[in-house]
C-alpha cells in the first residue's frame, strides 16, 4: 500500500521506480479454507511470509534497487476469475502451475490434457505488463499475488539437465554453441556446429562470466531479478519441497473449485531421476571449491531471501 502522501503526489510508475521500505505484510485471507488439514501448511505459510518480510526490511535499508513498473512485473502471469497473480519461477513446478490457471480461467476442464507446447508457446495466459499502468497498479494491490522457489542449485541443475542434456532445437544452437566456442579447448567441429554436449562445468563458466558470450536466460536467473520479492508483496510463497501441500493449500484460499487438485506428473523427460540434493552433489563435483562457492555467491540473495541452507 502507497502512503497517503505518496498515493497524491505520484503516478504508479514513478513510485515503483525507486524502492522505499517494503509494504506491510497484510493478513492473508482465509475464509474460503475449510477444515483443520490445512493448519501445518498455514503455520509454514506464516513464517516464510514474515521471513522474507523482514529480510526485506534489513536488506532495502541497506540498498536501493532502481526499476520500472513494466519490468518488474513481467513475469506475472494474470488469472482474473479467482484474481490471482502468479509469478512464474522455472523448474519449480511452472508448467504445471500455469496449466492450473488454465483451469482456473476456464480455459481448459483439466490440467492433465494440456499439452507442454500449449502450455509455453499457446499465449493462453495474459501477463502483467500487457495491461495499462492503472491495469496494473490495481490487479497488484487487489489480487492475491503467490511465487513458487526451489533450492537454488537444484533449480540450476535441474535447468542444465533439461536445456543441455536432452535434444533441444533453441539451447544447443543458441547458448551450446557459444559455450564451447568460448569455453572448451580445441573443441570439434561436430560440437562447435551444433552446440550439443555442453558439459556442466563449461556451463556454469559461462553462467558466471561477466562477459557472457550470450545473455541470461530465466531457467536460471536468479529470483530475486524474476520477481521481485522485496519490491512485490507476495501474499503466498510456496515451496518446490512442498510443492504439492503447499499448491493445494493455496487453491483453497483462492476458493478453486473442489475437484481442481495439483497435477503430480513430471511435464517433461519423465523417464529421468528427479533433480534431487544427491543428483546435485555429483554435478557439483564436476567444479573446483572456488567455482562451487561463486556459483553459491550468484544465488545468495535467494538463498537468504527464501531462507535455504547454504550447500
Amino acid at each position: 500500500q502507497l502512503p497517503d502522501q505518496q498515493k497524491t503526489s505520484e503516478s504508479p510508475l514513478s513510485w515503483f521506480r525507486g524502492v522505499y521500505l517494503p509494504p506491510a505484510l497484510h493478513p492473508l485471507n482465509k475464509t474460503l479454507v475449510k477444515g483443520n488439514k490445512w493448519k501445518d501448511a498455514d503455520s509454514t505459510q506464516e513464517k516464510r511470509r514474515s521471513f522474507l518480510h523482514d529480510f526485506c526490511k534489513k536488506y532495502n535499508s541497506r540498498k536501493k534497487l532502481q526499476t520500472h513498473l513494466v519490468h518488474l512485473v513481467s513475469r506475472i502471469y494474470v488469472e482474473d476469475r479467482h484474481k490471482v497473480l502468479y509469478c512464474e519461477v522455472p523448474k519449480a513446478g511452472c508448467s504445471n502451475w500455469k496449466r492450473v490457471l488454465m483451469v482456473l480461467n476456464g480455459l481448459a476442464t483439466s490440467a492433465h490434457n494440456i499439452s507442454h507446447d500449449d502450455v509455453h508457446y499457446g499465449k493462453h495466459l495474459r501477463k502483467l505488463d500487457s495491461y495499462d499502468l492503472k491495469g496494473i497498479y490495481t490487479r497488484l494491490n487487489m489480487y492475491t499475488k503467490f511465487i513458487f522457489v526451489r533450492d537454488p542449485m537444484e533449480r540450476l541443475v535441474s535447468a542444465f539437465r533439461d536445456k543441455f542434456e536432452h535434444p533441444n532445437s533453441y539451447y544447443h544452437p543458441v547458448f551450446g554453441r557459444a559455450i564451447i566456442k568460448k569455453y572448451r579447448h580445441n573443441a570439434d567441429e561436430e560440437a562447435l556446429k551444433t552446440g550439443s554436449g555442453v558439459k556442466f562445468k563449461e556451463f556454469i563458466q559461462y553462467l558466471l562470466d561477466p562477459r557472457r558470450p550470450v545473455g541470461m536466460d530465466i531457467h536460471w536467473e536468479q529470483v530475486s531479478k524474476l520477481c521481485y520479492p522485496c519490491l512485490i508483496n507476495y501474499d503466498f510463497i510456496g515451496k518446490f519441497e512442498t510443492l504439492e501441500e503447499d499448491a493445494n493449500y493455496f487453491l483453497q484460499l483462492v476458493g478453486a473449485p473442489a475437484n481442481l487438485k495439483f497435477p503430480k506428473f513430471k511435464d517433461r523427460h519423465s523417464s529421468d531421476e528427479r533433480t534431487s540434493a544427491e543428483v546435485v552433489r555429483q554435478y557439483l563435483k564436476e567444479l573446483s571449491k572456488e567455482e562451487r562457492q561463486l556459483t553459491y555467491d550468484f544465488y545468495y540473495l535467494d538463498y537468504l531471501m527464501f531462507n535455504y541452507t547454504s550447500p
